[in-house]
């Protein structure tokens, strides 16, 4: 008789360019998730189980993480007990090694575990410079990685938003508000008109800034949540 599976609970990150963002698309799209790739890593583990990643915070195509993160369960075969926490990040990232894809932690985690509900905040990053006159005058490294504004002195700034939860799109239209105003394209004034009327469609869809300037850096828990498994086994 196996034993009940294992839930993880894991971090990881990722270089979002290639992809058409986190989640999972189907086989027949030219285009792959990132999740794809992760639920791929898991099932050359050979779990008896069916392999199911359940992410905590999707990313758009282009959008990068430094951290994100997701549970699995994995149910061994026989009287294997369950894979220690840096054997199973060693191992999938041995999977992964192809892509620009990497496990940082991973957290035995009680089976009623969620990684989506049970988050308490995430932070974003948005990176831009402003300065250039030409987005080819973009340093090779920052490429894909920040957006380019055209002014007279390259500076790189960073907005960081944190929030339990956003909505779609949120962290790109509050960054591209925020630069439409500096331009003198939108005024202070319109920008509470956008949040009195409470509609996602009205905001100029122009103004979004582009996504490859995002970046999902933290997905904070409770302690309790994470070492809880670790408590119940002392």
């Amino acid at each position: 008789m196996h034993k009940s599976a294992a839930r993880y609970l894991i971090f990881f990150q990722y270089t979002g360019t290639k992809y058409s963002g986190v989640m999972k698309t189907a086989a027949d799209q030219a285009v792959e998730g990132v999740e794809n790739h992760l639920e791929s890593a898991v099932r050359k583990l050979k779990p008896v189980n069916e392999v199911s990643v359940v992410i905590s915070s999707r990313t758009d195509t282009g959008v990068h993480a430094l951290c994100n993160s997701a549970h699995v369960d994995i149910q061994r075969r026989g009287d294997k007990p369950p894979l220690l926490e840096q054997d199973l990040v060693d191992a999938l990232n041995f999977h992964l090694k192809a892509e620009p894809i990497r496990i940082t932690r991973a957290y035995r985690v009680h089976s009623d575990f969620h990684a989506r509900y049970r988050a308490v905040s995430r932070t974003y990053v948005y990176r831009f410079a402003s300065g250039l006159r030409h987005h080819t005058e973009m340093p090779v490294t920052e490429r894909d990685l920040c957006w380019a504004l055209r002014d007279t002195d390259i500076q790189f700034w960073e907005l960081t938003f944190k929030s339990r939860s956003f909505l779609y799109r949120q962290v790109r239209r509050m960054t591209g508000a925020l630069v439409a105003v500096g331009q003198g394209r939108l005024s202070v004034r319109q920008i509470q008109e956008l949040l009195e009327a409470r509609d996602s469609l009205a905001f100029p869809q122009n103004l979004t800034a582009p996504a490859h300037g995002l970046f999902l850096t933290n997905i904070q828990y409770r302690e309790t949540d994470l070492g809880a498994c670790r408590l119940a086994e002392q």
